[in-house]
């Protein structure tokens, strides 16, 4: 089976909204994508750098189910964000320090040295502080196989950044906002697949411009949509990549995103005692 590679951060996160739910977490798109991935039943491996405050995270019980050897580990903190949300569950506010996160680019991504490993794929989340262009470009020069996500805070300038290579990429994930940023950037019927998300509503599947499939995910009280759309990700890549349709895909990825925002958040495990 190919192996995912999720270029990304992982995080710890504090999440707030106006009804005292939220709290710390551990977070990060490179870490939800790929532990979805992986329960969806594909090989997935974080493309990330930790800080010492993570360190321990490989060994976390319901962690090690990854492949955490495309890791770097670097002496600092990890990144921290701060994500303040509305009674609706947008985002209204980001505060963040990336921390040893900022060499992500220079040392974890393929921006440089070999060739993109063969009987990979590589999803690219494109977000700060990736240095996008060197990291898309390379991919695109040899071949890969790519799929790439954005963060609507930085969306637009992230768009703008990866927009000569888009065409190029296997998938595209946006949430409806994202899609109408992406529209003003690019023709949008020279991407092969573009998943558009919408939180509770319909997602959809437009190739080459074109609806080719739609889900309507089930209803869950939402408990934390930190991470929704990356579970979404995750898990539309993983079953598309075992053979499943585009709409089976996106059936099984819009159920697995609103178990998702009604579960409990994920905490960040405390180290073990040697």
């Amino acid at each position: 089976m190919e192996r995912l590679n999720v270029i990304g951060n992982i995080s710890r996160d504090l999440t707030r909204y106006p009804d005292h739910r939220g709290g710390p977490q551990l977070g990060g798109a490179a870490l939800f994508v790929s532990l979805a991935a992986a329960q969806a039943g594909c090989r997935a491996a974080p493309v990330c750098v930790l800080g010492t405050d993570l360190a321990h995270l490989p060994k976390a019980p319901g962690l090690d189910r990854l492949d955490w050897s495309a890791r770097l580990q670097a002496a600092g903190i990890s990144t921290v964000f701060d994500l303040e949300y509305d009674p609706q569950g947008e985002l209204m506010a980001v505060g963040v320090d990336y921390g040893v996160a900022e060499g992500l680019t220079r040392a974890c991504a393929p921006a440089r040295g070999p060739a993109p490993a063969q009987h990979s794929t590589y999803h690219v989340c494109c977000r700060r502080p990736l240095n996008v262009a060197p990291v898309l470009g390379r991919l695109a020069k040899h071949a890969a196989d790519f799929s790439v996500d954005f963060f609507l805070p930085s969306a637009e300038e992230m768009i703008r950044a990866a927009a000569p290579w888009l065409p190029r990429a296997s998938t595209l994930f946006v949430n409806a906002t994202e899609y109408r940023l992406l529209e003003a950037v690019i023709d949008c019927g020279t991407l092969a697949e573009v998943i558009v998300s919408d939180g509770p509503r319909p997602a959809v599947v437009r190739c080459f411009g074109h609806q080719a499939a739609l889900a309507i995910p089930p209803p869950h009280p939402p408990r934390e949509v930190t991470g929704a759309g990356d579970t979404l990700a995750g898990t539309y890549l993983a079953r598309r990549s075992l053979g499943a349709t585009a709409t089976q895909a996106l059936t099984e990825a819009t159920a697995a995103a609103a178990r998702f925002v009604a579960s409990p958040p994920l905490p960040i495990p405390a180290p073990r005692r040697s």
